[in-house]
Formats: C-alpha cells, sequence, structure tokens
C-alpha cells in the first residue's frame, strides 16, 4: 500500500527525479494493430537490463480503473492486465531479465494491515450499495429518469489477495520477492554491478527499497497521477454530480447526433520515471555533513534516512502521533539528525540493523518539539478552516443570480461539441421567466419565514441560519493535544489506561522498538520473523522513547509463513467467504463458530484527528494465530484435491525464448529427466544465477498452450520452455553488505546549480521528457493546434495534449510525409510551425543549407533541414538513437546477446546451438 502523501511530498521536493515517459504508440494497418519492434533502442535515450513488475501494483488500476469503465468479468479483467504488461514492456524494453513478482502470502505483520484494508472495504462497499439503492429508489417514487441497473459479474476486489493465481504460491510480498532476488544476485561473483534496473509499482516504499539496494542505476516506472479526474453518476450515468446530488432528470442531446453525451474525456493513462541515481544526488547534497568525528559514508547516511521515513509511516506500523509527512516531518528529523549525529559517534544504522543507542538520542529530541508541534498543528487547522470559511462566502457572494439553463445554457471553453442552433428562442424566453418567477414566489425572506396565517415565525430564523452556516460537522476530538494534558488523554482513551502505568507505556514503546527492528531488517535481510507483528492500534510518542538502548531487538528464527488458504481466513471479511472452500467459510458466520468474534459484520472506525473515514483507524480485533490454527484442524480433511493444491506453498518459474542460449541447457535437462537440482551457467544468461528443477506442468518449445481465458485464443506456435528456479541460498545467519559493489560506476551527473532551487522558486515545474535533459520541443502557434484537432483521431487523447508525443520529422515520427526518389524530408504542417517570439515567417526551402543531425535537440523546420532516410542506416549512424539522437557511450552497445562491456567479467554466451540433441 505504501506511505501515503509520500511521493507528493518527495517530488515536490526533489521536482527533478521525475521523468515524463516517451512512448512508442502501436500503428494500424487495415485495423490490425502492429507490434511494436522493442529491439530498437529505447526512445527514452536510455536501455534498461532487467524490468520488475509488482504485479499487485497493475491488477488494482485494472480492476479499478479511472479513464475506462471497469472490466464486466474476470475475463476481461486478465485480458485488460496482459495489455497493461505489454504496454509497460514496451516502454521499458528491458535487454536481459523479465520479472512479474505476484503477491503470494504475506508476514503476519503485514497482515494486519490487509485485513484492515479488506474489512473496511467491504463495510464501505455495502453501506454504498444500501445509499445507492435507498436515492434509486426516491427518485423513481418522485417520477424521475434513471436507466437500468446494468447487471455486471460482481468482481469482489477482495479476491486481489493472490492465492489463484500460479506464482503466488511463493511465499511473501511481490516488492519483497522482487528485493530478496535482487540482494542474493549481488551476493553472487558474476552479477554485474552496472545493472540498469526498472521496477514498475505505485506505491511510495518502492522508493526506500530501491535505495535500499545500493545500486547506482535503480529507476522506478509508474502511472503519472492525475486527480480530481471526472467520473459518471453510479446512477445515471451523468457527468458533472455524485451519486447523492442524483435528481434523475433526462440527459441532454450534446451534439447533431448526440455523440459526446456523457461521454468520458479521452485521455490515456501516461507513465513516468523516477530517477533514484537524481535521488541520490539529492541526498548526497542535503545529508553530507563536515566536522564529524567520524568519517562520512554517503551510504550509510542514505540507510539513516531510509530508517527514519519510517517513522512517518509504513505498511507495518502506525506513525508516531507527532510527525506528519504533510507538516514537513521528513525535513525536521534531518535536521535533527544533522544536529545531533555529532553526538551519536556514528551512523543509526548498519546493513539492516538498527543501534538503538543512537536512535534513542533522535527521538527524544524530537520528544522535546512535541507540544509546540501539536499547538502549531491546531493554528495551521484552524487558519485553513476560517480561510476556507471565507473562500465559501466569496464565492456564494459573487455566484450570478441567475443562470440560464437549457440551450442557453453556458458552455465551457474548449467543448468537443460545436454550438447548437437556438431552436424556438421565444418558448425558451418565456419558460425562462416563468421559472424565474415561480422561484421568487416560493423564495422565502431572507430573516423570516412565514406561518400560514402570514405572520412572521420565529423558528424560521433559527432554520435559515443553520441552512446558511458554513461551518461543516466536525467529529469530536476528545484528546486535544495542543491542551496541557494531552499524554494522558491519548493513552486513556486509546490504550484505556492511565498514563502512570509506565510498566504499559514500555510494553507499547518495546512492540513499537522491535517493529522499527523489524521493518528496517524487512528492507534490507528479508523477513526476520513471518510471525512477528505490532500488536496496538496506535503508537507512542517520540517522548516515551527513553531507555531504549537495552531493549532487546532479535527475532525467533525458523519461523514459517501461513499457508494461503489460512491467510485468507486471517485477512478476509465473511462477506468475501466466497474465494474459501465452504466448511472454512462457515467458520466465517457460523454464531457457535469458535472464531466467530474474529469476523465482526460491524466496527468502529477511530478518525484519530482525520477527517475522511478511509484516513480513520479499523478496530477490528486481532486474530489469534493459534486459535485460528486450532479451528482450522478440524476442517482441514475436508479439502478437496484441487483445494489442498491450491493451499500448498510453490517457488518461482522461470520462462526463455528457444532462442536465448540458456533454452538448449533447460531443453537437454527435460530430455535427460534430471531430476538432481543444477546451477544455471551464469555465463549463458548474463551473470544470473539460482538453481533449476524440472516442472511437472513446463511448457515446452512448439507446443500449443492453451489458454485459461476464454477470451484469448490457444498459443499454437510457442517458443518458450519454463522450468523451475530457485534463487540462490545462504545461511540464515548471512548479512547481505549495503553498500556499493566494487566495480559499479557511478553514473553521470544529472542536476546543475539552478535545479537546487527549483522546488522554491514558486514556478510551476514540468517534468522533463525522456532521459535527455537537452531535448528541445517543436513549438505550434495556434493554426497548427487547430489543424492538429482537425486531422487527429479523437482517441488519441485531450486536444492541446502531446506530452508523450516525438517531435514533428523525427525519425519514426507518424507526422513524416513519405518521400518521393530523392526528395528532402519535410514535415507536415511546415508553414504552422515558427520559433517563438518571431515575427518572421519560415525561411524558404531553396535558402536553407542542408545540414547533418547529429546533435542532442530536434531538428526545427524553419532554419533546418531533416537528411535523407539514407542516413539513419544501422550501418553507417550506429551511434545514434531511434530519433536522431546520439546515446551515451555506455547505451551504445548492443543491449542484446553482445551486451557486455568493461567490467563484465564472463564471457560471450554461445550460440543457441551450442547442444545437439541428434
Amino acid at each position: 500500500m505504501g506511505v501515503p502523501a509520500f511521493f507528493r511530498w518527495l517530488s515536490s521536493r526533489y521536482p527533478s527525479i521525475v521523468v515524463k515517459c516517451v512512448e512508442e504508440r502501436a500503428k494500424e494497418c487495415n485495423g490490425v494493430k502492429v507490434p511494436i519492434d522493442t529491439s530498437k533502442p529505447n526512445p527514452n535515450e536510455v536501455e534498461f537490463d532487467n524490468l520488475y513488475l509488482d504485479m499487485n501494483g497493475i491488477i488494482h488500476p485494472c480492476t479499478h480503473p479511472e479513464d475506462k469503465p471497469a472490466p464486466k468479468n474476470e475475463d476481461e479483467m486478465m485480458v485488460a492486465i496482459f495489455e497493461y504488461i505489454d504496454r509497460i514492456f514496451n516502454i521499458v524494453r528491458p535487454r536481459r531479465l523479465l520479472y512479474m513478482a505476484i503477491d503470494g502470502v504475506a508476514p503476519r505483520a503485514k497482515m494486519n494491515q490487509q485485513r484492515s484494508r479488506r474489512f473496511r472495504a467491504s463495510k464501505e462497499g455495502m453501506e454504498a450499495a444500501k445509499e445507492k439503492q435507498k436515492i434509486r429508489e426516491e427518485i423513481l417514487a418522485k417520477g424521475g429518469f434513471l436507466p437500468p441497473e446494468e447487471v455486471k459479474e460482481r468482481f469482489d476486489s477482495n479476491c486481489i489477495t493472490p492465492v489463484i493465481l500460479s506464482d503466488a504460491s511463493a511465499p511473501g510480498e511481490g516488492e519483497h520477492k522482487i528485493m530478496d532476488y535482487i540482494r542474493r544476485q549481488r551476493a553472487q561473483p558474476n552479477h554485474d554491478p552496472n545493472t540498469h534496473h526498472c521496477l514498475c509499482g505505485a506505491d511510495a516504499d518502492l522508493i526506500m527499497l530501491g535505495l535500499a539496494t545500493h545500486e547506482p542505476n535503480f529507476t522506478i516506472i509508474r502511472e503519472e497521477f492525475k486527480p480530481n479526474k471526472p467520473k459518471p453518476c453510479a446512477l445515471c450515468n451523468q457527468m458533472g454530480h455524485e451519486v447523492k446530488d442524483c435528481q434523475g432528470l433526462p440527459r441532454e442531446k450534446q451534439g447533431k447526433h448526440d455523440q459526446f453525451a456523457d461521454t468520458l474525456p479521452i485521455s490515456e493513462q501516461e507513465f513516468i520515471f523516477i530517477r533514484l541515481c537524481v535521488l541520490r544526488e539529492y541526498l548526497e547534497k542535503e545529508l553530507t555533513m563536515a566536522s564529524l568525528p567520524f568519517t562520512f559514508d554517503f551510504e550509510r547516511s542514505v540507510d539513516d534516512w531510509v530508517f527514519m521515513c519510517f517513522f512517518v509511516g509504513n505498511d507495518f506500523l502506525p506513525h508516531l502521533p507527532s510527525l506528519e509527512i504533510r507538516e514537513g516531518a521528513i525535513d525536521r528529523l534531518v535536521n535533527i539528525y544533522k544536529n545531533v549525529v555529532h553526538k551519536t559517534g556514528g551512523y543509526l544504522t548498519e546493513s539492516g540493523f538498527v543501534n538503538l543507542q543512537r536512535v534513542q538520542m533522535i527521538m527524544l529530541a524530537v520528544g522535546e518539539v512535541e507540544d509546540s508541534i501539536f499547538k502549531k498543528r491546531k493554528d495551521d487547522d484552524d487558519n485553513f478552516k476560517r480561510r476556507q470559511k471565507e473562500k465559501r462566502k466569496r464565492l456564494k457572494r459573487d455566484q450570478p443570480s441567475f443562470i440560464p439553463g437549457g440551450q442557453f445554457s453556458p458552455q465551457a471553453l474548449g467543448n468537443r461539441s460545436s454550438p447548437q442552433a437556438i431552436c424556438n428562442p421565444r418558448q425558451a424566453a418565456f419558460e425562462m421567466r416563468m421559472h424565474d418567477r415561480q422561484s421568487s414566489n416560493t423564495s422565502a425572506s431572507p430573516n423570516t419565514s412565514l406561518t400560514p396565517d402570514g405572520s412572521p415565525s420565529l423558528g424560521g430564523r433559527a432554520k435559515r441560519k443553520s441552512e446558511d452556516s458554513d461551518s461543516e460537522p466536525e467529529p469530536e476530538d476528545n484528546i486535544r493535544l495542543w491542551e496541557t494534558g494531552w499524554k494522558q488523554r491519548y493513552y486513556k482513551n486509546k490504550f484505556d489506561v492511565d498514563a502512570s502505568d509506565e510498566k504499559f507505556r514500555r510494553k507499547v514503546v518495546q512492540s513499537y522498538v522491535e517493529g522499527l527492528c523489524w521493518v528496517l531488517r524487512y528492507y534490507y535481510q528479508g523477513c526476520a520473523s513471518w510471525n512477528w507483528y505490532y500488536p496496538f492500534h496506535y503508537a507512542p510518542f517520540a517522548s516515551d522513547f527513553e531507555g531504549i538502548a537495552d531493549m532487546p531487538s532479535d527475532f525467533e528464527k525458523g519461523s514459517k509463513p501461513f499457508k494461503p488458504l489460512e491467510q485468507l481466513m486471517g485477512v478476509f471479511p465473511a462477506a468475501s467467504g466466497n474465494f474459501l472452500p465452504p466448511t472454512w467459510r462457515k467458520l466465517m458466520t457460523d454464531p457457535e463458530s469458535s472464531i466467530i468474534d474474529f469476523y465482526p459484520e460491524d466496527f468502529a472506525i477511530d478518525l484519530n484527528g482525520k477527517k475522511y473515514a478511509w484516513q480513520g483507524v479499523a478496530l477490528l480485533p486481532f486474530v489469534d494465530e493459534r486459535r485460528l490454527r486450532a479451528a482450522l484442524e478440524e476442517v482441514y480433511p475436508d479439502l478437496t484435491p484441487e483445494e489442498s493444491r491450491r493451499n500448498s506453498l510453490g517457488g518461482d518459474v522461470l520462462f526463455v525464448g528457444k532462442h536465448h542460449p540458456l533454452c538448449d541447457f533447460i531443453v537437454e535437462q527435460y530430455k535427460t529427466k534430471n531430476t538432481e537440482a543444477v546451477d544455471i551457467p551464469p555465463e549463458l544468461c548474463h551473470g544470473i544465477q539460482g538453481k533449476l528443477t524440472l516442472n511437472d506442468n513446463a511448457v515446452l518449445p512448439d507446443q500449443v498452450v492453451q489458454s485459461p481465458v476464454p477470451m484469448l485464443r490457444d498459443l499454437t506456435q510457442n517458443s518458450a520452455v519454463s522450468i523451475s528456479f530457485k534463487d540462490p541460498q545462504f545461511a540464515e545467519d548471512f548479512i547481505f553488505k549495503a553498500t556499493v559493489l566494487p566495480g559499479a560506476k557511478k553514473p553521470a551527473p544529472v542536476l546543475k546549480p539552478g535545479d537546487w532551487e527549483k522546488n522554491n522558486d514558486g514556478r510551476p515545474w514540468r517534468p522533463q521528457l525522456g532521459f535527455n535533459r537537452d531535448r528541445k520541443p517543436v513549438h505550434l502557434d495556434q493554426s497548427a493546434f487547430r489543424t492538429l484537432g482537425h486531422t487527429m483521431p479523437r482517441d488519441r487523447g485531450m486536444p492541446g495534449m502531446y506530452p508523450s508525443a516525438m517531435p514533428l520529422g523525427a525519425y519514426g515520427s507518424p507526422y513524416a510525409r513519405p518521400l518521393m526518389g530523392g526528395q528532402q524530408q519535410i514535415p507536415k504542417l511546415l508553414s504552422n510551425l515558427r520559433p517563438q517570439e518571431s515575427w518572421r515567417g519560415p525561411t524558404p526551402l531553396f535558402q536553407q543549407t542542408p545540414q547533418r543531425t547529429v546533435g542532442a535537440s530536434p531538428l526545427l523546420a524553419w532554419n533546418r533541414m531533416l537528411q535523407s532516410p539514407n542516413q539513419f542506416q544501422p550501418a553507417q549512424y550506429q551511434g545514434l538513437g531511434p530519433m536522431g539522437y546520439p546515446q551515451r557511450p555506455e547505451d551504445r552497445m548492443d543491449r542484446g546477446r553482445q551486451a557486455y562491456g568493461p567490467g563484465r567479467p564472463y564471457p560471450l554466451p554461445p550460440p543457441a546451438g551450442r547442444y545437439s540433441w541428434n
């Protein structure tokens, strides 16, 4: 789930880490989409080696899309997921490895958060359905118009918990399985320290995980967040209002043939890159400290920064009450850290292990300012409410007294539908006058209301005052952190104990300290314990972290994860029991069940100082593992063979194409029926190492692969082979070093002196397009935009939005005209292209001097001419990218089988025909 508001803060604090993706769109020929050739150089002018997909971050946007209707059933959902994966692959174009990780059984510490989310989703879903049905009945009773309810196959978002998917049988969260793979490969002697990793996922904690690897080339790709996207009403399917404001009015005709009626704005979701190498540049300047009593180590300071971010929120612990990201908590922690680190004598962490004595000094320094933090929070909240109240009054005062409707209603600028001719204006004007007269007669006096006999009613004033009140109902706050005695009230209300109970407070602090140690170990070394979890709903105060230096931080060894069906019993509400076997499901609903208290139908949500329910704390009972296992022992014999298979733990599967050097080696294992695990020859797979064992349900080359999705065809031309894969294994007490590997090359600096002030100059920040900051966009004047609006298909996006399009006339651009024999390449819309602030037209072509394109900026039509296509032949210009831009030296190498440069000690892979089976 990640850390709320973390990415928003990070991208605002360090804006240059964000880069817009350049995406090559698939072309259509006679109605058939032509696949994108991903073997060509990446249009983002960077080459990636490995692409990792956190699949749960893909499943969610495919089941709950914002730019199109949700899938009607699971088949449509699977197709959407496949299309999403193809799109990400086409953008990144990995040259060595594609790693798809689906969430398996999570540690016990994460199950509490999963349980809270799923119970909350079930409760909110049922409440929304009841409210929707109630409003529907009221509207229909008043004679309103609503379209018939569309019967869809119900898709419970709780079934995203991955136990029905093949590789969900491998225990662990998807992103942490990816990190575990990277850690274990880094520890191998054949690992390439300059591997460029790209991780796809939306969770903000992926940024901390990427930093924790200490890999110099690590990039994250995610969807660009665009808030406040319009959505249609769930009752009438019209735009402009929500369900609670629906009146059941008939839809007005829009367009000559009603072709634009209530259609969602067409704007395909775009992607951005998060460059962690640039974030490391920012942090290096911010965390560098002079005159330390010990040697400064930037890598260690990065680990401390990651650790301090845990205090403002993570998936396993509630954040401290005094630390909020929106209030600059991370900046405050960094400043305290830089002031105190001179006294600590060293860093807070080392390779995932915490020095509690030094952490205590940091936390007590935060505790000294807790009281002022709470008071400032109250003042800021009061000032915000005051400004909002004044804004509402101002908008209400400036609102026009009358807004015409129907064909005279105001239209937004840029509306796609053309204005319609006025029909019967006299009748329309008469209806508006009558409507205004009726409104005047029925409106009450601004200060009084009348009784049936015409006398003023005193109660009317109170009613009018209540209706005109600008104040919103506020949840009662019994803690009042800004007033004296806040600690006593906090422990009494949240924990039902007195603040003077030192023993209980120390128990809460010890559990929280254990959690901090567990989380850091989880990020840097893997899961320290599958059974540990934080047993409270709330966190202690920073001022309570006194005497933590001697607290134990070790965890039991040899713990095992839950089995898949056991995890579902621990996180699912009863409403999602249809994904469980019948006898197991009965334990959730039977009043005589020994664990019925684990599945409350209703539960309290503590807003805990927040405004919205989704921000609150779901007060659910914690699952007692011993009671759960005891109850399940009675129903285990009822499992069918298929259900038993679903409930078993599995491993990873490796797929390679028949042209890959490793394919012949894998096929040989199946031919010899070798039952022993064998090591991957590192020279055959770019240094990747692990164990391979035969798979009972293997995919073999030239064999038909049956499609499990009815909407998709079987694969009749399969060229892949699969085999079970296991990461390299290490001793339980082995420590993965959190440091940059020998031989790693530090990326070239990206930031310039002006980049440090971009987040403070007050100007809106727009991320650059692609990894080349010297790329200069081609500018269009108004006539060019009008021409594009008429000529481009309407499914290409909103008018005027071309952030991911190639520059006009660039190599491979869809807006370049085909050439006649010996003709120079001239972009379309040439007459509309003008440099900014130019009062003269374009230079005539016959006066232009031909120039070769070798620079990093696109060619402008008014002062340069594009070269003929023969100059883009690979044999003559191997150093040019797909759009005519020069590539960096390290990116000019062929990133296929021969992508072995300096620092890669292993030899070239042999040809695919090394092993002969004849």
